[in-house]
């Protein structure tokens, strides 16, 4: 996603992330020119080290300056230089190879990926002579969106679906190509049937992820259900199982569902409406009308809590006749600027215990003059609510277990 400004992109001004917009002809020096001329320097350090100086006395160069720049710089396939052990060399990163989810997932796509480099090249040669850069960025760009259900052309000018692709073309040539790398043939094997069952299930771990989200109670916290996602997906690496044997991630009852409450930070809103002092109280109210929510909270223009509106403050105006068609009421009218607010880290018990000394239904969450949070009364009837049912819910389970005994 390209948030930069609009005349960035009218420019054709590539992002720091970025695929490319040619094959590399000659020398990795093409990279190297086109980063420094277009990209400006982010971070700088001190470098004593004439590299040419280096050189020509037989030394070998740590081109620190060019490495700290070409960390700032996130190509999707990335060249690093780096010395180990006294030897200079060149590697090319990969970093579009997905990350796990498992530790057999990650080995399955990393023998996947080397076999395909060893193989390919003997069989097909430059890849520049028969594929266009154009076709290769929109094969990336289609796997990327679309997943197993992307379109990829091929070097004859046909689309295949990306399943297909992997299981009639792509997983052969990986065999292959790791037999050619004299890799064991039982490692090829278990790792290569991985990939094979995976796209069989039409599973990854981006599919896991979403398909658990979806499945999850649509009334549970964001934070909630991330927590979850991330519990479950630690506990399944641990089976050493790959992703398509897993479970969906389900929220956890009770006492492990309770976790997720503790400080407000773990539960607070974080989509916010918000307005401005001078607008009308229309929107404001409006506002509530349309988004179900009882309280808006007052920004300025850098950002900063200044106040809160809530829907009895509107009552209490429309019952004091105080509003008529006849002036127009702003915000800052209205608003309360008196504000009581906590921290994220906050214990959930003292932000209810507040709330309560001070009769109040919501209390923002700020860091320093900055709301990045909103706790209401509603929030905490849903926690109750959910406890009461789970807890309501064991007893008559006990009840009945007691009952046929």
């Amino acid at each position: 996603i390209d948030t930069r400004s609009l005349i960035h992109r009218e420019r054709s001004q590539p992002p720091r992330v970025n695929f490319g917009d040619r094959w590399v002809n000659n020398s990795i020096l093409e990279v190297l020119r086109e980063d420094a001329i277009r990209f400006r320097v982010l971070l700088t350090q001190a470098v004593e080290e004439n590299s040419l100086e280096v050189l020509a006395t037989g030394g070998i160069p740590q081109l620190s300056a060019w490495r700290l720049h070409n960390g700032t710089i996130w190509r999707w396939n990335r060249p690093c230089y780096g010395i180990t052990d006294g030897v200079p060399g060149l590697r090319i990163e990969a970093r579009f190879l997905p990350a796990g989810p498992s530790v057999v997932d990650e080995m399955a796509n990393a023998a996947f990926f080397l076999g395909l480099m060893t193989e390919l090249p003997e069989e097909f040669g430059d890849v520049t002579s028969f594929m266009s850069f154009d076709d290769a960025k929109n094969n990336f760009f289609s796997a990327a969106r679309y997943g197993l259900k992307g379109q990829l052309k091929g070097i004859d000018g046909k689309s295949r679906r990306v399943s297909r692709l992997i299981l009639e073309e792509l997983l052969p040539r990986a065999r292959s190509g790791l037999s050619r790398a004299g890799i064991d043939e039982n490692d090829a094997m278990r790792l290569l049937d991985v990939i094979e069952a995976r796209v069989k299930a039409e599973t990854s771990g981006a599919k896991w992820m979403l398909a658990s989200l979806a499945t999850m109670d649509p009334r549970a916290k964001s934070n909630v259900r991330m927590r979850t996602l991330t519990a479950a997906m630690k506990t399944n690496q641990q089976t050493g199982e790959p992703v398509h044997e897993w479970d969906l991630a389900k929220i956890p009852n009770e006492s492990e569902w309770i976790d997720n409450y503790k400080t407000v930070e773990q539960f607070m809103a974080v989509d916010l409406f918000t307005v401005r002092p001078e607008d009308i109280i229309d929107l404001a109210a409006s506002l509530m009308h349309w988004r179900h929510v009882r309280h808006v909270p007052v920004e300025d223009d850098t950002g900063d809590l200044i106040g809160i509106v809530s829907h009895r403050d509107l009552i209490e105006l429309f019952a004091e006749g105080k509003i008529t068609g006849q002036a127009e009421w702003a915000v800052r009218d209205i608003m309360k600027t008196d504000l009581i607010t906590v921290a994220p880290e906050t214990p959930t018990l003292v932000a209810l215990e507040l709330m309560r000394e001070k009769d109040i239904g919501a209390l923002p969450v700020v860091k320093g003059k900055k709301l990045i949070g909103i706790v209401t009364a509603y929030d905490f009837l849903t926690v109750s609510a959910k406890l009461f049912e789970e807890r309501l819910s064991s007893v008559v389970n006990r009840s009945a277990v007691s009952a046929s005994s």
